[in-house]
Formats: structure tokens, sequence, C-alpha cells
């Protein structure tokens, strides 16, 4: 019989450490919140230039 060959497990880097933290404390986070909360909702960066919001009261004056 062949011995199976035993398979290398590369180290955990510190990103992967970061990446699996942070999922966890997401699932958590969803877990423990009372009604409906986004998953899939993507934060709009406020350095993003928007010219709707900067032109939203421009027929209120």
């Amino acid at each position: 019989m062949k011995k199976k060959k035993s398979q290398e497990r590369g180290k955990i880097t510190i990103q992967d450490y970061i990446k699996a933290v942070k999922k966890a404390d997401r699932e958590t986070q969803l877990e423990t919140n009372v009604g409906f909360t986004a998953i899939t909702k993507v934060h709009k960066s406020k350095k993003l230039y928007n010219r709707k919001n900067s032109k939203k009261d421009y027929l209120e004056d």
C-alpha cells in the first residue's frame, strides 16, 4: 500500500488572520442585531464626489 503524503500546511499570514477576525465579528454582529440588517450594502465613501448631494437644496433658495 502507498503511504499518503502529508499535505504541507502554509503559515497563517497577518492578512489571513485579520480577514478571519473581521468575518467572525461581522457574523456575530448580524446574529446579535435585532430587526433588519443589510448584508450586501456597500458603504459609500465621504470623499466620493456626488453632485446630487451638493445641489440638493438649489431650488429652496
